[in-house]
């Protein structure tokens, strides 16, 4: 077997539990069947590899395994879950139900409207999965039903970038901004947030619903200064939460919003 392909990287596609075992361990063979069948229950959704510590000394010891059978489970090429020794079945049931993808994580890989709203009525307390619901509302223009997606959330970062959205928009600050993000252009958007961040306050609407420079703003929906600033905020980093913290583009928009603050 060939770890770094077998494991490490096929962790990146699909969960992979390794038994670490020896043909000598009386436990190991104990635990090899329910190993087995938990897998072949998953038709894939998780698979398994088995590793002969006294072949692969090396490997052994670099995952610190002391004694056997040990069981590490990798996702994304690392170890998300482990345990030691030949316990029951059920507990190796309960196992590998944690690496297996849920009915709700495969509705959220579907994507659709429908799909999402199935997912959030089965595990409503998913952050992820209420963004994706709020996104898809929003892209049909339902910004009050997006906003009741999302209301529950107020420690996500995306959650309460799209809250802080369909407030701005309400008032009417940046719609440039709100017109690049979906149409999928982030760069955009982060620069017409950025520039609404640093724009005078004089340009808000004031409290007749007409900004200072003459346009029309929403009556109903007028910002004071400070909660602007704060919503403007919320919602660029709500945008970034949805990048790799590791982008170079992420990195200067994170830098170019703390100059703006």
């Amino acid at each position: 077997m060939d770890f770094e392909r077998d494991v490490i990287e096929r962790s990146k596609e699909v969960p992979v539990v390794v038994d670490f075992w020896a043909e000598w361990c009386g436990p190991c063979r104990q635990l090899s069947p329910a190993l087995e069948a938990a897998e072949a229950k998953r038709e894939g959704e998780v698979v398994l590899a088995k590793v002969d510590t006294d072949a692969n000394q090396a490997l052994a010891a670099r995952y610190g395994i002391q004694g056997i059978p040990a069981v590490k489970a990798f996702r994304d090429g690392e170890i998300v879950d482990e345990f030691v020794g030949a316990v029951p079945p059920a507990q190796v049931e309960a196992f590998f139900d944690g690496l297996a993808p849920s009915r709700a994580d495969e509705l959220l890989a579907a994507g659709d409207e429908l799909s999402l709203r199935e997912a959030h009525e089965l595990e409503p307390r998913r952050a992820d999965i209420a963004v994706a619901l709020a996104q898809a509302r929003l892209a049909r223009g339902a910004e009050a039903e997006a906003l009741e997606a999302v209301e529950g959330f107020p420690d996500d970062f995306g959650a309460a970038g799209i809250a802080a959205r369909v407030r701005l928009a309400e008032a009417g600050v940046a719609p440039d901004a709100w017109a690049a993000l979906d149409a999928g252009d982030r760069t955009a958007a982060l620069d017409a947030l950025l520039d609404a961040l640093t724009a005078p306050d004089s340009a808000a609407p004031t409290d007749n619903g007409a900004a200072s420079d003459g346009s029309e703003g929403d009556a109903g929906a007028s910002l004071d200064p400070a909660t602007r600033r704060d919503l403007i905020r919320r919602a660029v980093i709500g945008i970034l939460a949805g990048l790799d913290p590791a982008d170079s583009t992420a990195r200067d928009y994170r830098r170019r919003l703390s100059a703006a603050l």
